[in-house]
């Protein structure tokens, strides 16, 4: 089985570098254009299946991309975005900044993050995501199905840290994915390998999140 794991589109707020968290905020138009590129990058693969996040920018994404396949889109709960609480709409460009400055653990030391009011730490994403990933490799799918997975930033990077076996420490990796970027994993005998990551189908769009982690 394979599993291709794709960032949303670009919104508005990613432009702006607003928390997005679990806000629902739709794509843009440069957002559809960029799902539209993958789904053209994504239009050999013969998907069986769709999991996407239940947000409405994830969502778009997905129905662009999967196009005209006769396939179920299922709003999965486990792979929304982090929550935020009240940082949610909050500004964190270096010019705009508009949170307090311990917020630069998001980015730069995950595992000393504390999520304010209403909001999640890495942990908690780390493992609700762990167990959307294992659920979706204990079904009992054919070995050559091909499943699409949409989701966000945050949600995306635990999913990967959660395949990786990587620490909190390490949360980000190589750093905030691409909007639209593609992974693809291969799950065999109860392996999970990265076959790719970060993959875009487009070029000539700046990265609005480029300068932050790693």
């Amino acid at each position: 089985m394979k599993l291709y794991l794709v960032r949303h589109g670009i919104t508005d707020w990613n432009s702006e570098k607003r928390i997005q968290g679990q806000v629902d905020i739709p794509l843009n138009e440069t957002g559809r254009q960029l799902a539209k590129k993958t789904a053209e990058g994504l239009k050999d693969i013969p998907f069986d299946l769709c999991y996407s996040s239940p947000l409405i920018r994830a969502r778009e994404t997905a129905e662009l991309i999967v196009g005209k396949r006769k396939i179920q889109i299922i709003k999965e709960p486990r792979i929304i975005e982090m929550a935020f609480g009240k940082y949610e709409g909050k500004c964190c460009s270096k010019e705009g900044w508009e949170l307090p400055e311990e917020f630069h653990n998001f980015f730069d030391h995950p595992e000393q993050y504390r999520a304010p009011e209403g909001g999640e730490n890495f942990v908690d994403v780390k493992r609700r995501t762990g167990e959307f990933l294992a659920d979706i490799c204990s079904h009992s799918l054919p070995e050559d199905s091909h499943v699409l997975i949409v989701t966000h930033g945050a949600a995306l990077a635990g999913i990967l840290c959660n395949i990786k076996g990587t620490l909190l420490a390490d949360y980000w990796g190589t750093g905030v994915h691409k909007n639209c970027a593609v992974t693809e994993v291969l799950v065999q005998g109860g392996r999970l390998e990265i076959l790719s990551e970060n993959v875009v189908y487009y070029d000539g769009i700046a990265d609005p999140w480029a300068d932050q982690s790693k």
